[in-house]
C-alpha cells in the first residue's frame, strides 16, 4: 500500500477507527517516551512490567461493567503503584520482590474477573495484544487529557525526578521527599502504560516505555535532548508501525514495537558517539556525559 492510499484510508469515514487508532498510538508513544526516560535513568524497567500487569484487573472490571477500559486500568494501576511504594518501605523485603508479588497477584485477579464474562477469550486476546478496531471516542479524549496531565507533572517535577533517579540518598540529604516522588513517578508510569494498552496491548506495552528512551540515550549525552528524542522516536515508530500494519495486515502492536526496536538497533550500531561501529572508527569515545548524568544538586539548580 502506498502512503497516498494510507492517507486516503485515514480520511475514509467508513474507517473511522483508523485515525482514532493513529491518534492514540502517537499520543501514548510520546507520553511513554517522556516518562520512559526516567525509567531508563533509574533502571526501573521491572516496575513498568509490573504496572502493565497490575492494570489488568481494572480493565477486566471495566469490561464486565461496560465502562471505560482506560479509566478502569488507571484506577487499578494507581492502586497497585501505591501499594508497591508503601510496601517497599519495609527494608526487609526488597522492592523487586514486592513488585513481583503484586505483579502476579494483580494479573491473576484480572484473569479470574474476566473469565466470568461471556466471550472473554476473544476480549482477553485484545487486552494482551492490542486492538485498533474497538476504540470508543471517549477513550480518545481520556487519553488526550491524561497525556496532558502527565506531561504537565513531568514539566513541574522534572528536576526532582532526575535527582531521585540518579542518587536517592543524596536527594534525601537535600530535603527531597523521596517517598512521595516515588509515588508520583509510579503513578505517571501507570498512566503512561494504561493509555497505551488499546493499541499496543498488555504484553508489548513495556517496549513502548523502554525502547524509545533507550535509543535516545544512545543518541545523545544530554538529558534534555534525550527527553526530546525519546518521544520523537516513539511517535515516529507509532506512525510507521501503523502504516506497515495496515499495509501488510500484521498486528499493530507488534509492528509498532518492531519499528521501535529497529530504531534502537540502528542507534546501537550507528549512534554518533556510542554506536558500536562508530566507536570502532573513533576509539576512546566517552560514555554518557555529565549533562546526561548530573548530580542531584546540579539537576535541581540547572534543571538538566
Amino acid at each position: 500500500m502506498s502512503i497516498t492510499d494510507f492517507l486516503t484510508d485515514l480520511l475514509n469515514p467508513d474507517l473511522a477507527f483508523l485515525p482514532k487508532a493513529l491518534a492514540i498510538a502517537v499520543m501514548s508513544s510520546i507520553v511513554c517516551g517522556v516518562v520512559g526516560c526516567y525509567v531508563v535513568l533509574r533502571g526501573m524497567a521491572f516496575i513498568g512490567d509490573a504496572v502493565a500487569h497490575a492494570v489488568f484487573p481494572g480493565i477486566a472490571v471495566a469490561f464486565v461493567l461496560q465502562g471505560s477500559l482506560v479509566l478502569g486500568g488507571a484506577v487499578a494501576g494507581v492502586a497497585t503503584a501505591l501499594l508497591i511504594a508503601i510496601f517497599s518501605q519495609n527494608r526487609r523485603v526488597k522492592e523487586d520482590s514486592i513488585i513481583g508479588v503484586f505483579l502476579v497477584g494483580a494479573f491473576a485477579l484480572g484473569i479470574v474477573i474476566i473469565s466470568q464474562a461471556p466471550g472473554y477469550a476473544g476480549s482477553l486476546q485484545h487486552f494482551l495484544f492490542g486492538s485498533i478496531t474497538g476504540i470508543p471516542d471517549r477513550d480518545l479524549y481520556v487519553v488526550g487529557g491524561a497525556g496532558l496531565v502527565i506531561l504537565g507533572l513531568v514539566l513541574a517535577l522534572h528536576k526532582e525526578f532526575v535527582a531521585v533517579c540518579l542518587d536517592r540518598e543524596m536527594s534525601r540529604a537535600m530535603g527531597l521527599s523521596v517517598f512521595w516522588l516515588d509515588i508520583v513517578l509510579y503513578v505517571l508510569v501507570t498512566l503512561a502504560v494504561v493509555i497505551s494498552l488499546q493499541t499496543i496491548g498488555n504484553i508489548l506495552v513495556l517496549a513502548l516505555l523502554i525502547t524509545p528512551a533507550a535509543a535516545a540515550r544512545l543518541l545523545t549525552d544530554r538529558l534534555g535532548v534525550m527527553m526530546l528524542l525519546a518521544p520523537l522516536v516513539g511517535g515516529v515508530s507509532a506512525i510507521v508501525g501503523l502504516y506497515l500494519s495496515w499495509s501488510y495486515d500484521t498486528p499493530v502492536g507488534g509492528t509498532i514495537v518492531l519499528v521501535a526496536t529497529a530504531v534502537f538497533l540502528a542507534a546501537w550500531l550507528f549512534a554518533p558517539r556510542h554506536g558500536l561501529l562508530t566507536r570502532r572508527w573513533r576509539p576512546g569515545g566517552q560514555e554518557l556525559g555529565d549533562d546526561a548524568h548530573p548530580s542531584p544538586r546540579s539537576a535541581l539548580s540547572q534543571g538538566k
